[in-house]
């Protein structure tokens, strides 16, 4: 998304965005202009189906057995463990500028604060000598390191599976597919470093990742890709994390083709990426501002992950690993923070 100084530029660039794809204006090529299989853009869509049965809510989440888990453990190399997460910190990239709150972090408790107050009435000597810190934070669930559970996109009020915002949710969240539904995720772990790729450290802005871009990377790694995959693309723009709306400005992405490529040719589980979004903006379909979160959340049942720092694996040509992580189990949520870890192995 273009993201400029100011707020309301930010908002007023979306917003121009969205109505123009809506209204056919960006001058797209005929070849984009289109749903997915090549059918016209304003064809019907529909939820996908759970091939797991009717009660499924975790989608290709299901891959993940005992057996699969056991044959990525029993390859772990030890020594190196790479911290895909990103720090969270005032100011950081976020989605504030579509009206979602700020990461917020203050103090409620502080050495010297709780001298004055006294607030567990212990007096002023021991609050002296045992000094109290405490703290809170706040944010937009979407924010730093983070899984999207399969409710955060839908078609027409229904999400996977056929679940229905009519009828499951309520006022405390999602009562079907909420992210603490989620299972540890323990699974292989395939990264592909386009950019790298490429000869760069960083796509050009608004670049649309293509197939091809991701079978030349695989090939570049000698790696193949197996179903039940967590696959994580990068761009490179982790780099700019610390300047957020550098960050945020215009960001590459993965294409609608690409996305297929890794689900319906490769297996992949899940998808992720280290921008802010998985996909680029503005939309190469006319009827449709997301179509990645539409195909991969609603359609397939793939959980999405954004803003996973892949730096130090690129860096160290580790392409294929152990991936370990979980996110917070928020019940009925649409998404939640993650910290994973990636291990090499044999």
């Amino acid at each position: 998304m273009t993201l400029l100084p100011s707020s309301s530029r930010i908002t007023a660039t979306l917003l121009g965005w969205i109505t123009a794809a809506a209204l056919g204006a960006l001058a797209i090529p005929a070849a984009q202009a289109h749903g997915p299989h090549g059918h016209p853009a304003g064809a019907r869509q529909d939820v996908g189906t759970s091939p797991w049965g009717p009660t499924d809510e975790i989608g290709r989440l299901n891959l993940i057995t005992p057996a699969s888990r056991a044959a990525i453990l029993q390859r772990i190399s030890g020594g190196q463990v790479y911290d895909l997460a990103t720090e969270y910190y005032m100011g950081m990239p976020s989605w504030q500028d579509a009206g979602d709150p700020h990461y917020q972090f203050w103090m409620t408790h502080t050495p010297r604060g709780t001298v004055v107050d006294d607030p567990m009435n212990v007096g002023k000597d021991m609050n002296a000598t045992r000094s109290y810190t405490g703290t809170a934070f706040s944010m937009y669930s979407h924010t730093g390191t983070h899984i999207d559970a399969l409710n955060h996109f839908g078609i027409r009020g229904k999400i996977w599976n056929g679940f229905s915002a009519d009828e499951h949710l309520g006022d405390r969240g999602w009562r079907r597919t909420g992210i603490e539904k989620f299972p540890p995720l323990v699974a292989r772990g395939v990264l592909i470093d386009v950019a790298g790729a490429k000869g760069l450290d960083m796509l050009p802005d608004q670049y649309r990742i293509t197939r091809q871009d991701l079978q030349d990377a695989l090939a570049r790694q000698k790696v193949s890709l197996r179903e039940g995959d967590i696959v994580l693309v990068r761009t490179g723009r982790m780099k700019l994390y610390g300047q957020p709306q550098a960050y945020m400005a215009k960001p590459p992405g993965l294409g609608l083709d690409a996305a297929r490529f890794l689900v319906e040719d490769g297996g992949a589980m899940i998808l992720g990426a280290d921008n802010l979004s998985l996909e680029t903006f503005p939309s190469e379909v006319d009827d449709d501002y997301v179509p990645l979160h539409t195909y991969l959340l609603a359609q397939k049942g793939v959980p999405i992950m954004e803003l996973v720092a892949l730096d130090e694996l690129a860096r160290d040509k580790v392409y294929e690993f152990a991936f370990i992580g979980g996110p917070l189990k928020i019940r009925g949520g649409d998404a939640a923070p993650l910290r994973p870890i990636a291990i090499p192995v044999r």
